[in-house]
């Protein structure tokens, strides 16, 4: 009997030792946190402090009033958005003096303000160039070779991802979908879409522009083009552009056309139509006034 209850017990101690002789511990493993605070933190700096006065220039004002005119008075914070653009769009960027005089406009605490600039990425926090080169690297432009659009960037104007040219007239960073995936790989510089690129043409279109902003003596940060023109475009950068006629003059200056650099108008097939290329087989009737 004691022999055939022996295993039993042999197997029994075994269990009642395990919490024994197991570990009552866990390890942890500790990394160093990558916080940016680049966003959603303010440090004064030479350029971006709160002595530096801010005023709208009174067109801007102007624009103002007709933004307000938009909202009922008791709603008028809901501006906070389109002012915030219009600071940035005269100041160069949304520094604390331009949200600081937007808070005062639309009688709301400045952290108010803040909040919403800290949260939406098109507003730059930092002061940023003439040009603003945003380079979409999500999978339909990553799929498409955005890898070397994004090389040609930093081969062209010899910068990396969120820093500036020593001149000041390229920033570029990479950034999330910018919603022209048919024509992907694509940049958008400032508010404009420059789509279907290639290193090549990308490289174009860099130089293009900065011989654009020599021969205009527009100064970092400002927008458009001013100043009086020089002798003209070099012909040689723009060569892939014009190749295509995707340019246009302004101020006597050769400046790449948004939009696709293929040879393409729009978002069409790039080798042309495949379907819907017969007559409708049905009853239906389209417009005869040659819209459609």
């Amino acid at each position: 009997m004691a022999s055939k209850l022996t295993p039993l017990l042999w197997r029994s101690g075994l269990r009642a030792l395990r919490p024994i002789q197991r570990a009552q511990w866990r390890s942890f493993a500790v990394t160093t946190p990558a916080r940016s605070d680049s966003l959603n933190v303010h440090r004064n700096t030479p350029e971006n402090n709160p002595s530096i006065p801010f005023k709208f220039t009174p067109q801007n004002e102007e624009l103002i009033k007709e933004v307000l005119s938009r909202y009922p008075s008791q709603y008028k914070k809901a501006a906070v958005m389109p002012l915030l653009d219009l600071g940035q769009r005269q100041h160069g960027f949304t520094s604390i003096s331009v949200m600081n005089e937007v808070a005062r406009i639309l009688e709301m605490p400045p952290m108010r303000v803040y909040e919403v600039a800290t949260f939406y990425t098109m507003y730059n926090r930092n002061p940023v160039g003439k040009y603003h080169v945003q380079v979409c690297t999500t999978t339909p432009c990553m799929l498409r070779d955005s890898d070397a659009v994004m090389k040609a960037c930093e081969d062209t104007l010899g910068i990396h991802h969120g820093q500036t040219t020593k001149d000041g007239l390229f920033t570029m960073t990479e950034v999330e979908c910018l919603g022209a995936c048919a024509n992907a790989p694509m940049v958008q510089i400032n508010d404009d879409f420059y789509e279907d690129l290639t290193y090549e043409t990308t490289a174009s279109l860099l130089k293009a522009l900065k011989h654009a902003a020599e021969l205009t003596g527009a100064q970092p940060g400002a927008t458009g083009l001013a100043g009086e023109a020089g002798k003209g475009a070099p012909t040689g950068d723009n060569k892939a552009i014009n190749e295509q006629g995707r340019s246009y003059e302004a101020s006597g200056v050769k400046v790449p056309t948004p939009g696709p650099l293929s040879g393409r108008k729009s978002c069409e097939p790039a080798g042309g139509l495949t379907s819907l290329t017969s007559e409708p087989w049905g009853n239906e009737t389209l417009r005869k006034d040659g819209e459609l």
